[in-house]
């Protein structure tokens, strides 16, 4: 079974049916506000000044100040304030949760071929903040390989292939995606963590995953039990679909409604 979901203005809608290359949407002028951000790890619901962004009931934001990194969502918005911008912490980033795409069914996920409809850099924005300007990141990986039949071959200890094990079948690995050979995963545990990897031919090589594990780690191995069973999927029931574009994107089917429908005013669902 396969479903469209959008949630752009219909004219944009009709547009990516009729053409892979439509442009999207310029993003809305800034309009400042005081705004309410409810940040559930916390229970609490704070006030910040937004002047970078058009902000609405539902958005998912993050801010600067103590809870800086932690996600929030925004609950209220008021235009009519006059404050002391210094006694205010700020909205610095929103989420960009717009999905408009052609999904299918994939067990516990949602799965798609359309390089435009979920990409993992959208996705990212679900479950961290940006980096800032300043932060410097390097990566490096050696030319270890393995067999994703046999996961074994990641050299794991039991303990955190069971641990892995346990983040796969609770569906922690919220999104993998497969774009000709290269792949890429956000799996939550603590927080959000980015998993990437080379795939081919059966084999898995430059497996890295940013919580800087020095080796291989339960995140890595959740997500190559989600890599192996999108495939597997994909392999029965979809394969004309992926042989097209080399290329699909599996989400978590309640990050999605989570994320792009939740909180939602407008759009369409199409089932």
């Amino acid at each position: 079974m396969a479903f469209k979901i959008g949630f752009a203005a219909e004219f944009l809608e009709n547009k990516r049916m009729e053409s892979k290359s439509a442009v999207p949407e310029p993003a809305a002028a800034p309009r400042r506000s005081m705004v309410q951000v409810y940040f559930a790890e916390r229970n609490m619901n704070l006030a910040y000044y937004n002047d970078q962004f058009d902000l609405h009931c539902g958005d998912t934001v993050y801010v600067d100040g103590k809870l800086e990194g932690m996600r929030g969502r925004v609950t209220q918005v008021s235009y009519n304030f006059k404050i002391k911008v210094s006694d205010y912490k700020r909205v610095i980033a929103v989420a960009d949760t717009a999905v408009n795409g052609r999904f299918f069914m994939a067990g516990s996920h949602f799965v798609t071929f359309d390089r435009a409809a979920l990409p993992g850099s959208k996705v990212v924005t679900w479950y961290k903040a940006p980096a800032k300007e300043d932060d410097a990141f390097v990566s490096g990986s050696d030319d270890t390989a393995f067999c994703l039949d046999d996961l074994w071959g990641m050299n794991v200890s039991a303990g955190i292939a069971e641990r892995g094990h346990n983040y796969y079948t609770e569906n922690r690995v919220r999104y993998i995606s497969l774009d000709g050979s290269k792949g890429y995963a956000i799996v939550e545990g603590s927080t959000a963590y980015e998993v990437e990897f080379e795939y081919r031919d059966g084999t898995i090589s430059g497996l890295i995953c940013s919580c800087f594990c020095s080796c291989s780690c339960k995140h890595e191995f959740a997500a190559m039990l989600q890599l192996k069973e999108a495939l597997g999927r994909i392999e029965k029931n979809y394969a004309d679909q992926y042989a097209r574009t080399g290329y699909f994107a599996a989400v978590d089917k309640g990050a999605l409604f989570a994320f792009a429908i939740a909180g939602k005013e407008a759009g369409s669902l199409t089932l």
